[in-house]
């Protein structure tokens, strides 16, 4: 049986890694995703791209139901798309354990967190790195978790932006007294993660770094600062 995210939500103390399964070998997701399981992983990121709102593509509702079917802990879908109201029942269907989609996506944030709470998940809005926070406290009640953007969303590997620390501190002072994280998605590292983790957060989404470790449970205690 799948690992229920809401327990492991429910320990706010502790710090959640996602492998981001855009950067797992396309020939070997199920394999790689097995991988991340066997190395500590709490939930599997799985990036779904339109192609028009970043310029590139990314699973499919089918993906994710196979990859439902071949590990036991929770899958994190993020909607990088336009429209975002259209995929959110399809996902659900497949299997999503929580859906994040992004704040410049649509004017309806609070209206889909809602709908995507009432099919029984967990919630998300991601922000790019120039979108603004003021809007979070009018979220808190229908938000599970404000996912800051470390790259320019899209493609994996991208630079690192350097004013996200402060960003993560912004967000986890408007999240204060909720049941939401802050996460970060793109850009965490064993460099940048100690940084991230003093400024609030504790949901960290982890792809190349993740993936082109030699000794990956190493790396997601590296990431948890474990060791």
């Amino acid at each position: 049986m799948t690992m229920c995210l809401s327990d492991a939500w429910a320990k706010s103390g502790e710090i959640l890694v996602a492998p981001s399964m855009l950067s797992a070998d396309p020939l070997h997701i199920g394999a790689d995703a097995c991988v991340a399981v066997e190395a500590g992983a709490d939930c599997l990121h799985i990036d779904v791209m339109d192609g028009h709102f970043v310029p590139n593509l990314g699973y499919t509702p089918a993906q994710v139901a196979a990859l439902k079917a071949a590990v036991d802990i929770p899958l994190e879908v993020h909607l990088m798309v336009a429209h975002p109201e259209r995929f959110i029942p399809a996902f659900a269907e497949a299997g999503a354990d929580m859906i994040v989609f992004h704040r410049e996506a649509t004017p309806h944030a609070h209206r889909l967190l809602d709908d995507i709470r009432g099919r029984g998940l967990l919630s998300g809005v991601a922000v790019a790195p120039t979108t603004s926070l003021e809007e979070v406290p009018y979220l808190l009640d229908v938000l599970d978790l404000v996912l800051i953007m470390g790259v320019d969303p899209g493609f994996s590997g991208g630079s690192f932006v350097p004013s996200t620390p402060e960003k993560v501190a912004r967000a986890t002072d408007l999240v204060r007294g909720s049941r939401a994280r802050v996460g970060v998605d793109g850009g965490v590292s064993a460099t940048t993660a100690a940084g991230l983790r003093d400024a609030g957060a504790s949901f960290l989404v982890s792809g190349s770094h993740f993936f082109g470790a030699a000794d990956k449970a190493q790396a997601i205690a590296e990431l948890k600062a474990l060791e």
